[in-house]
């Protein structure tokens, strides 16, 4: 009864968010070597988005106004990408995120909560990926619809900016089994090692056969100077903006480096799955 009594009182002083605020694990992306960027989305709608870590970047919204929703990972608020929206940073004011050569390593990881689309199309959530201009780089992406694929995380690679050799488009991705289910607080993200792509959904390898881990050993395209611009929540494909991300995002970190799977595992441990 004693137990009881003490909790009661807690909830009484807390109120009742004293359950989440105790179970969340606390993560810093800063403190895994070899960040680029990582973005937390707090700042105010209509206003650029800056990132900690080794570069401090400013994501802009090609659409105005984003909405900043009070509900977040790494603090109280996200970003909520409607249909249509998403979030760049110019090529040039980005040396950093262009990974690129037969010994570019990469990881990206985004805190998401899905919602659903009104239309039918596979979903950016963030890299470098240009498909109208041949452009791509790296990119993590949801629902890809290929190699029999559908709402599960993808970690789309290039060596070659170009669609893959016979194919129409880029077949080149790492795709988890796992479904990603909309409404809820999810943890998605790739490694690529200059050998292999590797999804993890919550920290864990969504293992899948043959195509997670996906090998592949073309490194990763470099698009000069008139390369992809780093865009979140659509890419630029058939002359315009599409493949668009609908939902929150509470935190975005990019690395020039493949992360272990237990790194991997500790940046997802603040998602209670």
């Amino acid at each position: 009864m004693r137990g009881i009594n003490i909790i009661s009182m807690l909830i009484g002083f807390w109120g009742f968010n004293i359950f989440p605020m105790l179970a969340q694990t606390q993560v810093k992306p800063e403190s895994v070597d070899n960040l680029i960027c990582f973005w937390s989305f707090m700042e105010e709608s209509g206003t650029e988005r800056i990132s900690s870590g080794r570069c401090q970047y400013a994501l802009r919204e090609g659409t105005p106004f984003i909405e900043r929703v009070k509900e977040g990972v790494f603090g109280e608020y996200s970003a909520r990408i409607k249909e249509g929206e998403w979030f760049y940073i110019p090529r040039a004011q980005c040396p950093a995120l262009n990974i690129h050569g037969k010994d570019g390593e990469v990881t990206v990881v985004a805190w998401i909560k899905r919602d659903v689309k009104q239309y039918s199309q596979c979903e950016a959530v963030a890299g470098m990926w240009d498909e109208t201009r041949k452009k791509r780089q790296y990119c993590l992406f949801l629902d890809l619809r290929i190699w029999g694929s559908s709402q599960q995380a993808g970690g789309h690679v290039s060596g070659t900016g170009g669609a893959t050799e016979g194919y129409k488009y880029c077949m080149d991705a790492a795709i988890g089994k796992s479904k990603i289910p909309y409404s809820e607080w999810e943890c998605i993200g790739f490694t690529y090692d200059t050998k292999k792509v590797s999804v993890y959904v919550n920290g864990y390898l969504d293992v899948r056969k043959e195509r997670n881990p996906y090998q592949y050993d073309l490194g990763l395209f470099d698009g000069g100077y008139q390369g992809s611009d780093f865009t979140v929540g659509a890419v630029n494909r058939s002359g315009e903006m599409g493949n668009f991300f609908v939902g929150q995002i509470g935190g975005l970190a990019v690395y020039d480096r493949a992360l272990t799977k237990e790194e991997m595992r500790y940046l997802s441990s603040n998602i209670n799955k």
